[in-house]
């Protein structure tokens, strides 16, 4: 699948590489929940959108919501722990996580889910990863973006003031601590003229 992107305006075409993880900055929020934020994490984003586009085998699904079965608005791909990631790029990005968080999580993170966000209308509804050992236990689910800027919502699980943090080409977001089972994050639609998003999510073992 071959997606037009229009390239980046601060230069985040050309070849892939990672800025140090020592400038990521925390953010505490409640019931021990945090998230760790570096804008422009992996430069070439651009880059590296053209080829997960192109070689990813995008898949479209449909889930059962309610007395009907919808269709989910976004493609998925996913890649267990001994799958062949789709890029060394992302061989890179995983172990450069595993590396930095290593003292906190303690384990190292094992796969890669990757969503492709086609325009404004494809989106995910409030949720925690919570498949898994996310509903009982600390974790962490680290989310690298590339493509066109959207906004990563969460907000305290059972309601309340939501926080927004606008995801550009190559910026990554951890959430850590309690984030799964006590908040909850979203990729609200939007109406907005916007082009196409891949979110590339890496996550431990049993964490989905």
């Amino acid at each position: 699948m071959t997606m037009g992107l229009q390239g980046s305006l601060f230069g985040a075409a050309g070849e892939t590489s990672l800025q140090p993880l020592s400038a990521v900055r925390r953010t505490p929020l409640t019931d021990g929940a945090w998230i760790d934020v570096l804008p422009g994490w992996l430069a070439g984003a651009d880059t590296l959108f053209e080829r997960l586009s192109e070689h990813v085998p995008w898949r479209a699904e449909r889930r059962r919501m309610y007395d009907r079965v919808v269709d989910v608005p976004r493609l998925l791909s996913f890649y267990d722990e001994d799958d062949e990631l789709p890029d060394p790029a992302l061989n890179e990005a995983r172990e450069a996580l595993s590396r930095h968080y290593a003292d906190e999580l303690r384990e190292p993170f094992r796969t890669a889910g990757l969503c492709l966000y086609r325009d404004g209308r494809d989106s995910v509804a409030w949720h925690g990863d919570t498949i898994g050992r996310g509903s009982r236990e600390d974790t962490m689910v680290a989310i690298l973006s590339i493509g066109a800027a959207r906004s990563l919502a969460l907000r305290p699980r059972g309601g309340g003031q939501a926080i927004r943090r606008a995801l550009g080409p190559g910026d990554l977001i951890v959430m850590g601590g309690s984030c799964q089972r006590t908040w909850e994050h979203a990729i609200p639609k939007t109406g907005k003229p916007v082009g196409p998003r891949i979110s590339i999510q890496f996550r431990p073992r049993g964490v989905r």
